[in-house]
């Protein structure tokens, strides 16, 4: 017999609590998500086929096959999937070119592509294309699927192409059906102030709403409309797609762009869930597998093709849903609805449905990406994208699009500023910035032809890649202007510089390098004196400070180990200037005896700079600390300086609680040892009656520091204790 602590019993219970959590989430947050979603995609799923020119049956059937099909196998919980208006243009098209039974073909085929891109695990290779063209992408549907229904919405019919439309507009207006046109404007007037309502009433969908009332006031007025045409229920409109005939070139791009686009809009859909739910991360590949799955299934049954739609999406995320039921359900509502009350569907005006993709189509060009695309100045790609895909066909206008965004990026890559100016010393000064390549050799040629002839040149190379072309011109020009009697002096401040170029390939320089070159130690090689090559160095890249303003006097006394790995400008982030640095072997401040060199530094520091700092700081593995603690004989010279740490020593071994401090912080014996000499030496300070007087007198602030070389992080020392510079102190330490 089982007790209640049998593992067994244990099990069944949390399975049996788990699945009544999980039942409980489904009827309260999963069940009331998937009633407004429905709501939301039944009247667009409707009015998406009336744009795409199929049967009206079709769009209920990928609306259904879209969130039972693909809710169940995509990689998103909460993403909804049906039919879309950015492959209305599409379908329409084909429709035109193909027939219906192939569109339902080149839907299958359109699956069986997507399945492939899953499995290849591109799925985040679709989201390396560049936003500003698919914004633009969807900018150009937008005005199509406009300018196709607005004849419709007109009392008119679907026409053939966008300019067609634009010829025929004119004298669509003046034959317009009043009914129609009150129908379809009633909508966009309802659609356009139900954003304005309070929240609490915006809970119904508003294209519900819209399309509801024109179809119940078509009713009741004396007005003559057009009505959706619907032969029998869901049922009757399923039909098995056909192989099409004529050239399989335009098929297969028909199936491509249709799979292309698709998956685009899914990914992009995907990505602004997971804005939403961080908590729950999309699958791309599995998502593309679901999606290839419910295009197969779709088009085997007659129905458009589908895509995850961002505003269903946002839609199921907002109203509550928490797991694929609510999308699943979402597509059982539509099922029920087109087998079991397909009569409502017949009562719909087709201008009701036309004033929905009129504003769906004009809010899919949305000005936000229009400024944003003028301010990051992609606005020549994003209008190109617009105008291709009007003129031509998506495909055509994305390729497009693509391609002016690639030449757009390449003119970037490549630019590069020059421009030679005399100064007011009478020499010469010329910036090159950028990308400097064989592509600027005629502009460079050009500009350093201004500079007259016998006067000193210094140039300014702030490029970041330098190859060999621009880097052999450069020297030759130096070359033949030294040997007339001038001067070239080069001031590299970019990355790239001309060393390496005339060494091997030339690559583009790294500002991770340029930041860390300054403070790690460099390992020259090669029978190179080390200081000679650091003062080159220093002239092509500082010599542009020459002649700088007048800086103001140090602010800090700063007292530091002799150590080479401690650098105090990189430590406290400061510049040339700033620091009045003394360093010895220990940081030590020694009292009395005859070395009096840190107390005549700190003495002009403070009456002649009128610093308002002194610091202190230590570093962890300090050989001077080592030697101290285990009492190494060094010999004459080091041992007398080391004897002014004894105090040190001694209040180490009496457990000063800086001590305690870093080993509780888990320092080890030598860095408790720094650590105290740092406290022991502001306390020296401290007494100095110079520093006393400016503490008393000017507020002239003593602290310590301890650098732990490990971690790369500053400590701050007080008189009992240790406390890290964490992110608090730093945001605190700001100027506002």
């Amino acid at each position: 017999m089982m007790t209640d602590n049998d593992p067994g019993t244990t099990t069944t219970a949390t399975a049996r609590t788990l699945s009544h959590a999980s039942l409980k989430s489904v009827l309260q947050q999963d069940l009331p998500a998937s009633i407004v979603v429905f709501l939301v995609a039944l009247p667009l799923s409707l009015g998406v086929a009336l744009a795409s020119g199929a049967p009206v049956v079709a769009g209920l059937i990928a609306a259904a096959v879209g969130g039972v099909v693909a809710g169940l196998l995509g990689g998103s919980k909460v993403q909804v999937s049906g039919p879309t208006a950015s492959l209305a243009v599409v379908v329409a098209g084909a429709v035109q070119q193909f027939g219906w039974a192939a569109m339902c073909f080149i839907t299958v085929g359109a699956g069986v592509l997507q399945i492939l891109f899953g499995l290849s695990r591109i799925a985040r290779g679709a989201l390396g294309i560049a936003p500003v063209v698919v914004h633009a992408m969807l900018a150009g549907i937008g005005v199509v699927i406009a300018l196709q229904q607005v004849h419709v919405l007109l009392g008119g019919t679907t026409v053939s192409s966008p300019w067609a439309g634009i010829v025929a507009l004119p004298r669509q207006v003046m034959s317009a059906q009043k009914g129609d046109l009150f129908v379809g404007l009633l909508v966009i007037t309802v659609l356009i102030g139900w954003q304005y309502l309070p929240r609490r009433m915006r809970v119904v969908p508003g294209p519900l709403v819209a399309v509801v009332l024109a179809t119940v006031l078509s009713l009741v007025l004396p007005v003559t409309v057009e009505r959706v045409r619907l032969d029998g229920s869901l049922l009757d409109g399923i039909g098995l797609p056909a192989l099409p005939h004529g050239g399989w070139l335009p098929l297969v791009l028909t199936m491509l762009t249709v799979a292309l686009i698709a998956s685009v809009e899914t990914l992009l859909s995907a990505v602004a869930v997971d804005k939403l739910r961080p908590d729950q991360r999309t699958d791309f590949d599995r998502e593309l597998l679901g999606q290839g799955a419910a295009n197969m299934t779709s088009g085997l049954l007659g129905g458009l093709p589908i895509a995850a739609v961002i505003v269903r999406s946002i839609t199921n995320a907002n109203a509550g849903a928490r797991s694929r039921a609510a999308t699943v359900m979402h597509g059982g509502w539509i099922l029920i609805f087109a087998v079991a009350l397909v009569g409502l569907v017949r009562q719909i005006p087709t201008a009701a449905l036309a004033g929905l993709l009129v504003l769906i189509g004009v809010q899919l060009v949305k000005l936000a990406h229009i400024k944003r695309a003028r301010r990051t100045g992609d606005l020549y790609v994003y209008l190109i994208t617009v105008i291709a895909v009007v003129a031509l066909n998506l495909l055509q206008g994305m390729v497009i699009g693509l391609l002016a965004a690639v030449a757009l990026l390449l003119w970037r890559v490549v630019k590069f500023t020059i421009a030679a100016a005399p100064r007011t010393d009478g020499t010469w000064l010329v910036r090159i910035a950028g990308t400097c390549t064989f592509l600027a050799a005629p502009r460079l040629t050009a500009e350093l032809a201004k500079v007259p002839a016998g006067v000193d040149v210094t140039v300014e190379l702030s490029v970041d890649f330098l190859d060999h072309a621009a880097c052999e011109l450069l020297s030759e020009w130096a070359d033949t202007r030294e040997s007339n009697g001038g001067t070239v002096d080069f001031v590299e401040l970019g990355t790239a510089r001309m060393a390496r170029t005339h060494d091997g390939p030339p690559e583009h320089g790294h500002a991770r390098k340029s930041v860390v070159d300054p403070i790690r130690p460099w390992r020259r090689s090669g029978g190179v004196d080390p200081i000679a090559a650091g003062i080159a160095a220093c002239h092509r890249e500082h010599a542009h400070l020459a002649g700088s303003r007048h800086r103001p006097d140090a602010d800090t006394f700063f007292l530091t180990c002799a150590d080479a790995l401690i650098v105090p400008d990189v430590i406290t982030n400061s510049g040339p200037g700033d620091l009045f640095t003394v360093r010895n072997v220990g940081n030590l401040v020694p009292v009395g005896g005859s070395d009096v060199s840190v107390e005549a530094a700190l003495i002009y520091a403070l009456d002649k700079l009128d610093v308002r700092s002194v610091v202190v700081c230590g570093h962890s593995g300090c050989g001077a600390m080592e030697a101290l603690y285990r009492q190494v004989q060094a010999g004459p010279g080091l041992d007398d300086w080391l004897a002014h740490a004894q105090p040190t020593l001694a209040a180490f071994h009496a457990g000063h609680p800086v001590a305690a401090a870093a080993g509780s912080a888990g320092f080890g014996p030598i860095d408790q040892l720094g650590m105290v000499n740092v406290a022991r030496q502001v306390q020296t300070l401290v007494d100095y009656p110079a520093v006393r007087s400016g503490i008393q007198e000017r507020g002239v602030a003593v602290s310590g520091l301890f650098f732990d070389l490990a971690t790369a992080r500053v400590i701050e020392i007080t008189a009992d204790g240790i406390a890290h510079f964490d992110e608090a102190r730093r945001a605190a330490a700001e100027p506002v």
